[in-house]
């Protein structure tokens, strides 16, 4: 009886150090994983004088709205699709609480009002441009939304060629993230969802559901 207590508990003690080991051996992948990620994150805008069929704005973070108005005045495209707004807001209430939107035609604008997520976004954008002559678009978001964003979209559009255009908020310090722990948080959690993401294209829908 002992002698079997003791095989037991060395048994134990060897799963343990698998299951510690394993856990050791993820951790150091998802910080390698996360320091390519941060310092992957684009610094700049890379095509900001390109014009395309459209603009699509994705709401959640500050001065992406404005942006998209300045490229749309500045006639990178004839058309914005602002993807992701609450429900009551129309055009010109989104318009007045935009301090670059002088000269800009509500006509020009468009709304929409069913994504949650980001993969909402594109399947919503996905289906505005279904009946538009749109062959290119410009992608306005975050930087450091950016690369699940480019993701979500070039499944929902393959046929689409997709510009991305970065926006970089004063409260995200990419540069020095982990001398700020709400810009480290914030990057990880991101991270962590473009890890989700690219399980997703992975693995069978009912195991990342």
């Amino acid at each position: 009886m002992a002698a079997g207590r003791a095989r037991t508990r060395r048994t134990r003690w060897r799963w343990l150090r698998r299951l510690a080991a394993l856990a050791g051996c993820a951790a150091v992948a998802w910080a390698g994983g996360f320091l390519w990620f941060v310092s992957s994150l684009p610094e700049r805008v890379p095509e900001p004088a390109k014009t395309t069929d459209a603009i699509v704005v994705l709401t959640g973070g500050s001065g992406r709205v404005n942006q998209g108005l300045r490229l749309l005045h500045a006639k990178r495209a004839e058309r914005m699709f602002v993807s992701g707004v609450h429900r009551g807001v129309n055009v010109d209430a989104l318009l007045k609480a935009q301090t670059d939107a002088a000269d800009t035609r509500a006509d020009g604008v468009t709304l929409g009002y069913e994504a949650l997520t980001t993969r909402g976004n594109a399947r919503e954008t996905a289906t505005w441009i279904a009946d538009k002559d749109i062959a290119s678009l410009r992608l306005v978001t975050a930087a450091y939304h950016m690369p699940r964003s480019l993701l979500e979209f070039r499944r929902a559009m393959p046929g689409v060629a997709i510009v991305p255009h970065p926006v970089f908020p004063d409260h995200v310090k990419q540069e020095a993230w982990w001398r700020w722990p709400g810009s480290a948080a914030l990057l990880a959690g991101e991270y962590n969802k473009l890890l989700v993401t690219l399980l997703r294209g992975v693995l069978p829908a009912r195991a990342v559901s």
